[in-house]
């Protein structure tokens, strides 16, 4: 493991995850606002442990491994704690396509790095915006009040089925990437 910023960034995202938690539980009005905050603090910690380590030229595949599970564990618990608090089914379905879809693509990049092709479903442009509207909108659920007269919590719904859809266009799209062109290595 390198022991620089960007890998402590990231490893700081995954340590957030208890205190989110914890923070969302608690018996307070601000407890949900606050929760979200450590969340959005979480995510940017997302977008700088990679900005950092390009332009430190400390990239390195332990850092290439931990940021996707990092991003993974951040959608996944946030995505229970929400399931959980509104026990909707309208909550419960785009959580289970996005947690899916997750474990999906995880066990195919695995498949595929075992064939010598993980390059064929590297992570691309389309990954990026699905994690970007993933976490705008679980920050918005975590949220929950209205601010400034605006329905937060309605928003992040809507939010919330515009991250599943480019979830599903995400993973159609590194399945076809996956598929093409290797059906001779692929049996």
């Amino acid at each position: 493991m390198r022991n620089n910023l960007p890998t402590w960034l990231t490893l700081l995202r995954i340590g957030l995850l208890p205190v989110i938690v914890v923070v969302f539980y608690l018996d307070y009005s601000w407890a949900r606002p606050l929760s979200c905050f450590i969340f959005v603090v979480a995510g940017i910690t997302d977008w700088l442990d990679g900005y950092l380590a390009r332009l430190w030229g400390v990239e390195s595949r332990f850092g290439a491994f931990l940021d996707p599970v990092a991003d993974k564990l951040m959608v996944a618990t946030v995505l229970i704690l929400i399931v959980e608090f509104d026990n909707s089914p309208w909550l419960t379905i785009p959580a289970i396509v996005i947690i899916g879809r997750e474990i999906t693509i995880s066990a195919l990049r695995e498949w595929m790095a075992e064939m010598g092709l993980r390059g064929k479903v590297a992570v691309g442009w389309l990954g990026k915006v699905k994690t970007t509207a993933q976490i705008t909108s679980l920050s918005l659920l975590l949220y929950l009040h209205d601010l400034f007269g605006l329905p937060i919590y309605k928003m992040g719904m809507v939010a919330l089925y515009i991250a599943t859809v480019l979830t599903i266009w995400s993973m159609v799209s590194y399945m076809q990437a996956a598929f093409s062109d290797t059906n001779d290595s692929i049996e």
